[in-house]
């Protein structure tokens, strides 16, 4: 692989994981029109990139994962003392929260396999990105909630996690889906994009490991892994920039301007594939 090969591609997951553009449908799109140039995009790398992605969060949310490390500790203390307090530290109930969010995802694993396959099929890929505008454009239109981790219910963020889920099909976007399910749900437009992100983490390290196995299988051609870094760095940085840009959009409930953008992806994506590019 080039250098501008993996740059490029380490560009397109660092916009596309944060912003809610489906991070799986662009690299979908990308990885067939470089393979068009006969350039094999490695498992491995697709591997790596989405650990970039997930420094990002770890650097943009480190506050409120440390505090979730630290009530972790304290509230193993607190059963076993018989102490837990009333009511629960928000941090604490966070960790409930994710928990709950990330057990649809379970309902996946036997159909892993399958629904990666769809990123194969373009027809799919733009499909399901006009999907992503639809849910966008529709988000923008819901009453401004105002539940956080304070007051959210378990059966919200089991509708997120649901809404996470369906999102593993390529050229659905995972922030953007749950982000509206999140609003749909009543949650305070932040703290959507709050958790949305938090929940994340999970997610992406589990697919991680999935995906390792085959990664590992195949052939890894170790001199390449330097410029697998610099990708990996470029989608690390350029995923920061774009977690910060979408709190600010967050703040003006204007999600809905991403809509647009994925109804033309989602057009171009169909020309693409009847070209046979």
């Amino acid at each position: 692989m080039s250098l501008l090969s993996a740059v490029l591609l380490g560009l397109v997951q660092g916009v596309a994981e944060f912003l809610p553009i489906s991070s799986s449908g662009h690299l979908a799109i990308a990885e067939h029109l470089l393979s068009s140039g006969s350039i094999e995009v490695p498992d491995f790398y697709d591997v790596l990139l989405h650990l970039g992605t997930l420094i990002a969060v770890f650097i943009a949310y480190w506050q409120d994962i440390k505090d979730m490390i630290r009530e972790l500790f304290d509230g193993v203390r607190d059963l076993a003392h018989g102490t837990t307090p009333n009511p629960v530290p928000p941090a604490r109930r966070m960790i409930l929260l994710i928990i709950v969010g990330t057990l649809p995802l379970f309902a996946v694993l036997p159909v892993h396999e399958l629904v990666e396959g769809l990123g194969d099929n373009l027809y799919f890929v733009a499909a399901a990105l006009v999907v992503t505008g639809l849910l966008l454009f529709a988000s923008d239109r819901v009453r401004k909630g105002r539940k956080t981790e304070r007051s959210a219910t378990l059966i919200d963020v089991l509708l997120v996690g649901v809404a996470q889920a369906i999102a593993t099909c390529p050229g659905i976007s995972r922030s953007g889906t749950t982000i509206t399910a999140g609003c749909f749900v009543g949650f305070e437009r932040k703290f959507a994009v709050r958790f949305s992100f938090l929940l994340s983490i999970p997610a992406i390290l589990g697919a991680n490991i999935l995906s390792l196995k085959n990664a590992l299988e195949g052939e890894i051609i170790w001199a390449d892994v330097p410029v697998y870094l610099v990708g990996v760095a470029v989608a690390a940085g350029v995923g920061y920039l774009c977690i910060r840009l979408l709190r600010m959009i967050a703040d003006k409930g204007r999600f809905g301007w991403f809509a647009y953008y994925c109804w033309a992806a989602g057009a171009l994506t169909l020309v693409l594939a009847l070209l046979g590019k």
